[in-house]
């Protein structure tokens, strides 16, 4: 979810700090994806092996697809935590799930697009059925990219995850992220409460503008609930994500020499494949992004399936998708 103001982030900072590369070690590695992940291709094209060899000619792809994830999961957080009150710990929520799941589409030639794939979205999960797309991460990160990969059809070339406490920490590091609101707003379930005007939200509450799913706006002398639940979501996320990228920029142009705590944080707080190389794909996503992001929402309507409420995918879906999976034309923007 937060992958494109991290990269920028790293990519910016290359070369600066002594302590990049044990930073970058530290980052956690997801093992027994490279089966599932679509090929493995450095910046300008290579394929390469897991220690970044080059193996054959060079691949002229025109694009790689990342599987962003954000995870509710409530590991490392501790008792004497100063959010452990909001966050709760593995008693309040245990395991993980995804909280947040996109692709971003880096190209080569600069720009970069974003979809969100609706968590309680209807899909066929490879060798276990029909279900919401969001139990396929409850299986574990293979069975979500198998899922991507084979029932929607979308390659996925890399993975990454980050959860609640580092999602967190990055936004805090980056010293805020600023949200403009025409109107008083709140959500009880999540605990976000801004007033109107443009405010610079903190991690927590970054995390509460983005999982909002009973989004209030106090209009006509009344709280009003936003009737689009998860696909309300995902439009903020992105628009969240647009503003974190832009607040990274900022923060790392402003003090490119206090950039080790934002190393740090990032570092402790994603997940990737086994094959990723942060600083190769930080500076091409760095790339993409100086080329413009593009965000798409699925459309999709809601169903009931065995009294669970569900979305599937609408009429104009397909050219979104066949987009990502690289067999059609970039549509028009949301």
């Amino acid at each position: 979810m937060f992958v494109v103001a991290l990269s920028v982030a790293i990519a910016a900072v290359w070369g600066i700090t002594s302590a990049t590369d044990a930073r970058v070690a530290e980052v956690e590695r997801v093992g027994g994806l490279a089966g599932l992940l679509a090929g493995s291709v450095d910046a300008d094209g290579n394929l390469v092996d897991a220690d970044g060899n080059i193996l054959d000619d060079p691949v002229d792809l025109p694009s790689q697809n990342y599987l962003l994830v954000g995870s509710d999961t409530r590991e490392g957080i501790s008792a004497d935590d100063p959010d452990f009150g909001v966050i709760g710990d593995t008693g309040v929520v245990s395991g993980r799930r995804a909280d947040t799941i996109m692709v971003l589409r880096r190209e080569r030639d600069g720009g970069a697009s974003l979809v969100s794939l609706p968590r309680d979205l209807w899909v066929n999960i490879p060798g276990r059925g029909e279900n919401r797309i969001n139990a396929a991460y409850n299986s574990g990160a293979d069975q979500l990219i198998a899922t991507v990969t084979q029932t929607l059809g979308i390659p996925i070339d890399h993975y990454v995850e980050v959860n609640f406490v580092g999602f967190r920490d990055i936004v805090n590091e980056l010293g805020g992220v600023t949200i403009c609101f025409p109107h008083p707003t709140r959500d009880p379930k999540t605990g976000l409460d801004q007033p109107a005007g443009c405010n610079l939200l903190d991690g927590l509450q970054g995390l509460a503008y983005s999982r909002s799913r009973t989004y209030q706006e106090f209009r006509e002398g009344e709280w009003r609930t936003e009737p689009t639940a998860d696909i309300g979501r995902t439009q903020r996320q992105q628009l969240f994500i647009r503003a974190a990228a832009d607040a990274a920029i900022a923060r790392l142009t402003d003090q490119p020499f206090a950039s080790g705590e934002l190393i740090q944080a990032v570092a402790a707080s994603v997940r990737v494949d086994e094959l990723l190389d942060p600083f190769l794909q930080a500076a091409a996503l760095k790339q993409a992004y100086d080329g413009g992001l593009t965000t798409y929402s699925l459309p999709v309507y809601g169903d009931n399936v065995g009294g669970a409420s569900v979305l599937r995918l609408g009429e104009g879906s397909g050219e979104i998708l066949d987009y990502f999976r690289g067999i059609g034309p970039a549509p028009t923007e949301d």
